[in-house]
């Protein structure tokens, strides 16, 4: 497969992914921020500093408030990394290599962008925090549908592993970034009596709610939700699940060059099957994801020298 191509289906894929992610983290930071009133602007602050973009919001919105971050980050063009920017990213990408995804895919990705901006159009006019909440959720919908198309319609060829590939990077630099966010959060600020309600939310913002519930069926803990999050294997979003992937895939798509890059996706996913939370706790869980995100961006870049359009 041509790098060009290659590169246009991994990126597309990520930046849907990206999306998905961000309105997640915009998602639980709003639920949080109405169980903690007096603390919401620190839980805005703190999705604004995943992106490293507060700088850039309060030139242009000043002081953060909620409905604010949310414009920002939700529908702002002007924002790189807001959804509506990230759905026109997955948008470009796909419509590059037509030729190479089914009409289905073309199709469900081009109505995403378009009636992403017409939606963003009537929000920024002056549409409230609840409308804004309920374009996170269509959002959401929409990725869904997304993936459901690529994986039921093309064929399991290398375009289809490279968009698998962006898939699960993407979900997993994000998974370990909101867990590392929202633990740093949530640990000094959560009393017994609203810990249920405040892990319950970080745990619906990765669809893991009734999941939890089913493996543990018990209380929720914060050294849980972290195990279920970062090493059950069979939980979709947790790290586990996607370095899985990662491996596999990178099996599937190797060449002359990807051997090392192959083996330190080996490494890591090692690192998760074999790994224990009482390790991880006892070294810090903030120090093991940052290593788990540097690793990721090692990663990354390899890919990119190794299958996709080196960038200048």
């Amino acid at each position: 497969m041509l790098s060009r191509t290659a590169d246009h289906l991994y990126w597309m894929a990520r930046y849907t992914e990206r999306a998905e992610n961000m309105s997640r983290l915009l998602d639980v930071s709003h639920r949080m921020s109405l169980q903690l009133p007096g603390a919401e602007m620190g839980y805005w602050g703190a999705a604004l500093g995943i992106t490293g973009l507060e700088p850039v919001y309060t030139a242009k919105y000043g002081p953060i408030t909620g409905a604010n971050v949310l414009r920002f980050m939700a529908v702002d063009l002007d924002n790189p990394s807001s959804i509506l920017s990230t759905l026109r990213s997955s948008r470009e990408n796909c419509h590059a290599v037509r030729g190479t995804v089914t009409s289905e895919v073309w199709e469900t990705i081009n109505t995403t962008w378009l009636e992403g901006r017409d939606s963003a159009a009537e929000k920024m006019k002056g549409g409230g925090e609840a409308e804004l909440v309920e374009y996170l959720e269509w959002v959401k919908f929409r990725s869904h549908l997304s993936r459901g198309v690529t994986v039921g319609t093309m064929l399991q060829d290398e375009a289809f592993h490279f968009a698998r590939l962006g898939t699960f990077l993407e979900r997993a630099d994000n998974t370990a970034r909101l867990l590392d966010v929202k633990f740093d959060e949530l640990a000094p600020q959560v009393s017994p009596g609203n810990e249920y309600y405040e892990w319950g939310a970080l745990l619906r913002s990765v669809s893991a709610f009734e999941i939890y519930r089913k493996v543990y069926r018990d209380v929720i803990t914060p050294r849980r939700v972290a195990e279920l999050m970062i090493l059950r294997d069979d939980m979709p979003r947790s790290l586990h699940g996607c370095l899985k992937e990662v491996h596999q895939i990178l099996g599937l798509v190797a060449n002359s060059r990807s051997s090392e890059t192959r083996r330190l996706a080996g490494a890591a996913y090692s690192q998760l099957q074999y790994g224990r939370i009482d390790d991880i706790l006892e070294v810090g869980l903030h120090r093991y994801l940052t290593d788990f995100l540097d690793g990721m961006a090692v990663l990354s870049s390899r890919i990119a020298q190794d299958f996709l359009v080196p960038m200048s």
